[in-house]
Protein backbone atom coordinates (compact mmCIF):
# COMPACT_ATOMS: atom_id res chain seq x y z
CA UNK A 1 0.00 0.00 0.00
CA UNK A 2 1.43 3.45 -0.54
CA UNK A 3 0.97 6.63 0.88
CA UNK A 4 1.26 7.54 4.53
CA UNK A 5 -2.16 7.24 6.71
CA UNK A 6 -3.81 10.45 8.18
CA UNK A 7 -6.69 11.25 9.96
CA UNK A 8 -9.10 14.30 9.50
CA UNK A 9 -12.84 15.12 10.67
CA UNK A 10 -15.79 15.21 8.42
CA UNK A 11 -17.18 17.58 7.92
CA UNK A 12 -14.90 19.44 10.03
CA UNK A 13 -13.25 20.11 13.19
CA UNK A 14 -15.74 22.51 14.27
CA UNK A 15 -18.88 20.58 13.94
CA UNK A 16 -17.18 17.53 15.29
CA UNK A 17 -15.90 18.81 18.59
CA UNK A 18 -18.49 21.58 19.16
CA UNK A 19 -19.03 21.76 22.47
CA UNK A 20 -16.26 18.69 23.72
CA UNK A 21 -14.15 19.55 26.41
CA UNK A 22 -10.39 19.97 25.64
CA UNK A 23 -9.44 16.82 26.92
CA UNK A 24 -11.57 14.80 25.66
CA UNK A 25 -10.93 15.78 22.14
CA UNK A 26 -6.99 15.42 23.05
CA UNK A 27 -7.13 11.73 23.76
CA UNK A 28 -9.46 11.40 20.26
CA UNK A 29 -6.75 13.28 18.51
CA UNK A 30 -4.04 11.04 20.41
CA UNK A 31 -6.01 7.50 19.27
CA UNK A 32 -6.44 8.45 15.90
CA UNK A 33 -2.91 9.25 15.12
CA UNK A 34 -2.41 6.13 17.09
CA UNK A 35 -4.48 4.24 14.74
CA UNK A 36 -2.93 6.10 11.58
CA UNK A 37 0.48 4.44 12.95
CA UNK A 38 -0.67 1.14 13.05
CA UNK A 39 -2.26 1.29 9.63
CA UNK A 40 1.02 2.39 8.56
CA UNK A 41 3.05 -0.23 10.02
CA UNK A 42 0.22 -2.66 8.03
CA UNK A 43 -1.88 -3.69 10.74
CA UNK A 44 -5.64 -4.28 8.87
CA UNK A 45 -7.45 -1.57 11.26
CA UNK A 46 -10.73 -2.03 9.33
CA UNK A 47 -12.02 -3.94 12.47
CA UNK A 48 -10.23 -2.16 15.37
CA UNK A 49 -12.61 -0.64 18.07
CA UNK A 50 -16.86 -1.91 18.21
CA UNK A 51 -18.60 -2.02 15.03
CA UNK A 52 -21.18 -4.46 13.29
CA UNK A 53 -18.89 -5.65 10.44
CA UNK A 54 -15.34 -4.85 9.38
CA UNK A 55 -14.82 -1.89 7.18
CA UNK A 56 -17.90 -0.19 8.05
CA UNK A 57 -18.78 2.79 10.70
CA UNK A 58 -16.25 1.66 14.32
CA UNK A 59 -16.79 2.89 17.90
CA UNK A 60 -13.90 3.17 19.67
CA UNK A 61 -13.80 4.52 23.41
CA UNK A 62 -12.12 7.36 24.23
CA UNK A 63 -11.95 9.72 27.84
CA UNK A 64 -14.52 7.64 29.21
CA UNK A 65 -16.78 8.88 26.18
CA UNK A 66 -16.18 7.36 22.35
CA UNK A 67 -15.84 8.28 19.05
CA UNK A 68 -17.14 7.17 15.31
CA UNK A 69 -14.79 7.07 12.42
CA UNK A 70 -14.40 5.34 9.23
CA UNK A 71 -11.49 4.11 7.98
CA UNK A 72 -10.83 4.42 3.93
CA UNK A 73 -7.77 2.27 3.07
CA UNK A 74 -8.02 3.50 -0.43
CA UNK A 75 -7.40 7.02 1.03
CA UNK A 76 -4.97 5.85 3.58
CA UNK A 77 -7.63 8.03 5.49
CA UNK A 78 -9.00 7.79 9.08
CA UNK A 79 -12.07 9.70 9.12
CA UNK A 80 -13.67 10.69 12.85
CA UNK A 81 -17.12 11.41 12.18
CA UNK A 82 -18.10 11.99 16.11
CA UNK A 83 -17.56 12.29 19.64
CA UNK A 84 -19.57 11.15 22.45
CA UNK A 85 -18.41 12.76 25.79
CA UNK A 86 -18.71 11.12 28.99
CA UNK A 87 -22.53 11.49 30.43
CA UNK A 88 -21.24 14.02 33.20
CA UNK A 89 -20.20 16.22 30.16
CA UNK A 90 -23.25 16.25 27.89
Amino acid sequence: MSGTWHWEYDPDGAHVTDGVPDEIVTEVERLATQLTELADMGVDISDMGNGPRSGGLRRMDAAGGWFYFLASPRDCLIIVVRIVPPFDHL
